[in-house]
């Protein structure tokens, strides 16, 4: 059995991982850079040892050093978090080499799923639907023949990497030849490889995902869906689940995908299958994760599941401790990332020394961060500085505590997307539900204004949606849906304005 577990990560994602292995008696290292030596995680840790310089290079992507660590303390397992050596097949095989549990799926699964290509021929081997595309490194000969095959518009892709980066969307054959080589140059500077693949771009779509486990015995189960379409230049900034967007009829055939998936490959430990889904719902294989997703909260928190103790339950060789029968979404979930960045600036990073932090409390509130007042941001990390979840009953119960934890969220001494994310949570699409990955790029200048949405458009999308909600849930009120709205200014507001009469 794991005593043991080094944590190879920063951050918000140390500090979690470290709480579930104190609720299981596991003791825990930290390891940290010398930008770090104040973060929360490296206190929190049970053991702590300073791996390089600041550097991600010097420090958190240094295999060799993190290994090091790992013999030095006698640590059983390395837990990887997310980015960093989380989907690096080499440090998987390694530890495995070094007789250390990688908390993780094996080296071969990550191989299988790191490379775009490689992942495409095994979900068609695997009967998964995919957008349709290449499944080879595109040639410029090829460049025309397979676009008048799939059609416009088409996006071009790099086979490694992500991000957004190494991709070009193409509307005319013209910009064909110049997008092929902008997206290898921006690979190969990017991730030292400059192979790309072409796929047809699917308009304003819906980015669903799907959270599943495996363990080593061929058990595999999925844990339903995230709706991730709130993007900006395809990073995720808000994330809810269930989606608002999908029905069950889908939401069971995207889980029963899911499962197949990592079946092919003989999947061990947590991962995430990203779906494209149209507005027709019919959903296409985008990548698989094989880490603990950034968003993994929301999905804890409607099956009160703690997906890092499944983690190390599956690591230890134990069979699933769930059934897939017994799995139920209850109520509804929402993630905010917070993020010492500059929305007036167009989100240039902020790093320096937090001043104050007043946090948000109350029934169905969590907060998965790692700052403290007083504490310095570094320039040299992700400018994320935690997670904003929230749970309840219901979407719109969930959403209007959102914006009231949102509010009484305050950072000062740098500044935080904070406000922006209000302002999503004011927008009359997100709001409604009715939003896909152009989320952002739709509501721009909604977004941009500091005084937010007319109260009076926001607070009707909020009333049309709760009385929505009442009329399509399976447990309507035998009154009228007015007679149940969740605050009282809703319902004034809705028999001033008389938009209540149904």
């Amino acid at each position: 059995m794991i005593q043991k577990i080094l944590i190879a990560n920063r951050g918000e994602i140390a500090v979690r991982v470290m709480r579930t292995c104190k609720e299981m008696g596991i003791r825990t290292v930290a390891v940290y850079s010398e930008a770090d030596r104040t973060s929360r995680h490296v206190s929190y840790a049970d053991e702590a040892v300073c791996i390089g310089l600041a550097s991600s290079q010097e420090s958190y992507l240094n295999a060799d050093k993190i290994i090091k660590a790992a013999k030095q303390f006698k640590a059983d397992a390395i837990h990887p978090g997310y980015g960093f050596l989380s989907e690096n097949a080499d440090f998987a095989r390694r530890c495995k080499e070094e007789g250390i549990i990688f908390i993780g799926p094996s080296a071969e699964s990550i191989e299988a799923m790191g490379d775009k290509i490689s992942a495409r021929r095994q979900m068609i081997k695997a009967k998964v639907p995919v957008v349709p595309g290449t499944s080879e490194d595109l040639k410029p000969r090829d460049l025309f023949r397979v676009c008048r095959r799939i059609g416009l518009p088409v996006i071009i892709k790099a086979t490694a990497g992500g991000g957004g980066k190494g991709m070009r969307l193409v509307y005319e054959e013209k910009q064909l030849y110049e997008a092929y080589e902008a997206a290898k140059s921006e690979a190969r500077a990017s991730f030292g490889n400059d192979s790309v693949y072409i796929e047809k771009y699917i308009e304003s779509p819906h980015h669903i995902e799907i959270q599943f486990l495996g363990d080593a015995h061929g058990n595999v189960i999925h844990l339903f869906d995230r709706e991730c379409s709130v993007q900006r230049r395809h990073q995720k900034i808000v994330e809810e689940s269930p989606s608002p967007f999908i029905d069950d009829k889908t939401r069971q055939a995207m889980g029963a995908i899911a499962v197949k998936a990592a079946r092919s490959i003989g999947y061990v430990g947590a991962g995430t299958i990203e779906f494209l889904v149209d507005g027709d719902m019919n959903f296409y294989f985008l990548e698989m994760n094989t880490r603990l997703q950034v968003e993994h909260p929301i999905t804890e928190e409607v099956l009160g599941v703690d997906l890092v103790k499944e983690q190390i339950h599956i690591a230890n060789g134990k069979k699933l401790r769930l059934r897939q029968k017994h799995l139920h979404q209850r109520g509804h979930a929402i993630e905010c990332r917070i993020c010492a960045e500059d929305p007036e600036n167009n989100f240039a990073p902020s790093p320096g020394i937090i001043r104050h932090i007043q946090t948000p409390e109350g029934i169905g509130v969590r907060v998965d961060s790692f700052i403290y007042d007083g504490y310095e941001i570094p320039v040299y990390y992700d400018s994320m500085l935690g997670k904003l979840i929230v749970w309840a009953t219901s979407r719109i119960y969930a959403l209007e505590r959102m914006r009231r934890v949102l509010y009484e969220y305050k950072i000062t001494g740098v500044k935080t997307n904070i406000d922006y994310l209000r302002r999503i949570m004011d927008t009359r699409d997100f709001v409604k539900g009715n939003y896909t990955t152009h989320f952002i790029e739709d509501n721009s200048k909604k977004l941009q204004e500091s005084g937010g949405n007319d109260n009076e458009i926001e607070d009707m999308a909020i009333i049309a949606a709760y009385i929505d909600h009442i009329v399509n849930s399976n447990d309507a009120p035998s009154s009228s849906p007015a007679d149940n709205l969740p605050i009282s200014r809703w319902r004034a507001f809705g028999k001033q304005k008389g938009v209540l009469r149904i």
